[in-house]
């Protein structure tokens, strides 16, 4: 056996989603590396149609995200785990938020946490506010792009992978958030088609990420000295550097790699934070802090809705924006998401979304108030507005700030290294995602296959940088957001129907049938437990147990002087007793036969007798008010009797109540008509 079959042999990928997409992948980057004008061209405009003419389409699917995950915490779903009822989880909760940060945005935080903020400050579409009102507004729009609705977003997609992954017991993919609409249809070429998506979306995103990271990577190694260019060679170098180590981490395993990594990152990053808190204007941070939250809180609901519609001269920042950042969230969700998920097993849901949501929310608004309202401060009362005038240099603008604090270098270089972390971090988690996507979740996959994705993602970052057509393939990751919002938007229906048929499994009683059973009879009932019935059975217990138990209350009710009848159908399809009355409702018991569906899964056990078919009949009770009856199947004579009494009793007991009269005297309001 040659060595390629050998590799073939002990890959874990999977053909039918990794051909399709790396045809897919190759093809765009193609056309973006070798006609990037062209492709751009394109590409924009598509865009700009969709940001213009869909734009609610994002803004009612990212709402629906938030309240429905509201609507999660507070409602008794809230308590189901991830995982078997005994579950635990697996990572401690620092190590769990701190992957759960590094992973969604530790690297956007170092990007725009100065860029941001000066960018709302200073936009002439503002320009009519006073300066007070600019910085506020800046606050806010930093906090409604970075806070609950961005994490709203990846919490939906990690919850439905989680519930179904260690609920289900399916595949941590896509595909299984479909099971319910599906079934095992999830194993299909359309689930294939749905993780295709999903690893396309994935790739584009880290790719463009990494390659326009390595351009603010280059700036800072140039702040301190310690690269004196900006050209591509430099930029080659620090790719390997990022992509050699993240290959290295993510052949270790994730508890090694990653979780060392994010928990030293987030400690440096809190070191820098406290920093610029305790050098800066702290007074003025500390209160703009509490304002600003409170401004946030105040807006959420008019920030949420709001497209904008009366404002057409704010359309081009709205659109630039907040749909920008929805569309942005939508696409790099699938990764985000996959990789919670991973790191989530034995949370109940009230906690992963707490914790999804309102934890790194808070240090976004918290990290946003430090840099941020710093940097506008300083613009205004110190620098004459040289940072604004700097804030089309995203990738400058933060090491700019940093030079307005002692210890420029100190900064700058720990700027550098969380910086670098961040992007070896979600470089590491991207690898293991695109894996596990590529393999439907293998336990167990060989190091060169994790190394194959960390080159593919460095090579094509390098070759999109070098050619130009990075912006198209970031523009290309952004039209992904349209329909896959509308994919999350099934994932929510999914979830819904997941955790209603889990509620109702855990918390279905004993049925009605059972709830006086002791041991007499046990070998009979034992029979009539292991028996699917056919019509002709049903049939014949209406005839032979019900009608004659009926008909001996009947009589036993008329010597009693209470007139009763019993009637049948003449295939004997039902059979009831009926007391009537004057002045309330009549009294009706009846059993009929009813079809119930079984499930395909039982039907296939081979330890389940007298089963062959996906279909069964029961004797079902009903009632003159329509109430839900219940399956009488396993009642001896006697018992469909005692059955027939309870009910009665019941009736008689809700007739004599006054406050019951509305619905007891129904035959009256008939003769008044």
């Amino acid at each position: 056996m040659g060595i390629a079959q050998r590799i073939i042999q002990k890959s874990t990928l999977k053909k039918g989603i990794v051909v399709p997409s790396l045809a897919f992948i190759l093809s765009v980057s193609f056309i973006s590396s070798f006609f990037p004008k062209r492709a751009a061209a394109l590409l924009n405009q598509i865009q700009g149609f969709i940001f213009t003419n869909l734009n609610w389409v994002y803004i009612w699917a990212v709402t629906l995200f938030v309240f429905f995950l509201f609507f999660l915490v507070v409602s008794r779903y809230g308590s189901i785990k991830l995982g078997d009822n005994d579950a635990t989880p697996e990572y401690s909760f620092f190590s769990w938020v701190s992957m759960l940060f590094a992973a969604g945005m530790g690297i956007g935080l170092m990007y725009f946490s100065v860029a941001e903020p000066i960018s709302h400050f200073s936009d002439q579409v503002f320009g009519q506010h006073n300066e007070i009102q600019r910085a506020k507004d800046a606050q806010l729009y930093t906090f409604f792009h970075w806070g609950i609705h961005a994490w709203a977003i990846y919490g939906v997609v990690g919850l439905s992978l989680s519930y179904f992954a260690y609920r289900y017991k399916l595949p941590l993919s896509l595909r299984s958030c479909f099971y319910p609409l599906l079934k095992d249809k999830i194993n299909s070429p359309a689930g294939d088609l749905i993780d295709t998506f999903a690893l396309c979306s994935t790739f584009f995103g880290i790719t463009t990420t990494l390659g326009f990271g390595v351009v603010q990577l280059n700036a800072g190694l140039v702040q301190v000295g310690v690269m004196d260019g900006y050209g591509f060679g430099y930029q080659v170098v620090i790719v390997a550097v990022i992509m050699g180590i993240s290959i290295t981490s993510a052949t270790t395993g994730v508890n090694k790699g990653v979780k060392f990594l994010s928990q030293v990152n987030i400690v440096a990053a809190i070191a820098l934070m406290l920093f610029i808190l305790a050098l800066g204007p702290t007074v003025f941070l500390l209160g703009s802090f509490s304002e600003g939250l409170g401004h946030y809180i105040n807006e959420f609901f008019n920030l949420t809705f709001n497209t904008h519609a009366y404002e057409p001269n704010l359309h081009p920042w709205f659109f630039s924006w907040t749909i920008l950042y929805w569309a942005w969230w939508i696409s790099w969700s699938p990764y985000v998401g996959l990789f919670i998920a991973r790191i989530s097993r034995g949370r109940t849901i009230r906690e992963f979304i707490g914790a999804v949501l309102i934890i790194p929310t808070a240090f976004n608004f918290f990290w946003m108030t430090v840099f941020g309202n710093s940097a506008t401060w300083l613009d205004s009362y110190q620098l004459g507005g040289l940072l604004s005038s700097m804030a089309d240099q995203t990738d400058r603008l933060l090491f700019e700030f940093l030079n307005f604090f002692p210890a420029t270098g100190a900064t700058s270089t720990l700027a550098i290294f969380i910086i670098f972390i961040f992007f070896v971090t979600s470089a590491d988690s991207g690898i293991f995602v695109m894996n596990s996507i590529a393999t439907k979740n293998a336990a167990k996959s060989p190091k060169w296959q994790l190394a194959f994705w960390g080159i593919l993602l460095a090579v094509l970052a390098l070759v999109l940088l070098n050619a130009g057509g990075l912006g198209s393939l970031q523009t290309m990751t952004l039209l992904t957001a349209l329909p896959f919002s509308f994919i999350m938007l099934l994932f929510c229906y999914s979830l819904m129907q997941g955790l209603t048929v889990d509620v109702n499994y855990y918390e279905k009683e004993f049925s009605p049938a059972t709830v006086t059973w002791s041991g007499v009879h046990w070998k009979e009932r034992l029979q009539r437990i292991l028996s699917f019935k056919d019509r002709k059975a049903v049939v014949n217990f209406l005839q032979h147990t019900v009608e004659p138990a009926l008909h001996e209350l009947a009589a036993a009710f008329n010597a009693q002087g209470v007139s009763a009848n019993v009637a049948a159908a003449d295939d004997y399809m039902w059979v009831e007793l009926t007391i009537q009355h004057e002045r309330i409702d009549n009294f009706k018991y009846g059993v009929r036969c009813e079809k119930k569906d079984i499930s395909d899964f039982l039907v296939s056990e081979e330890n389940i007798p007298d089963l062959d078919q996906n279909r069964t009949y029961i004797p079902q009770s009903y009632f003159g008010d329509n109430r839900v009856g219940y399956n009488i199947e396993y009642f001896m004579r006697e018992e469909v009797i005692a059955d027939v009494l309870k009910q009665y009793e019941r009736f008689l007991e809700l007739s004599s109540q006054v406050k019951n009269e509305i619905f007891t005297a129904t035959n009256l309001k008939r003769r008044n008509e």
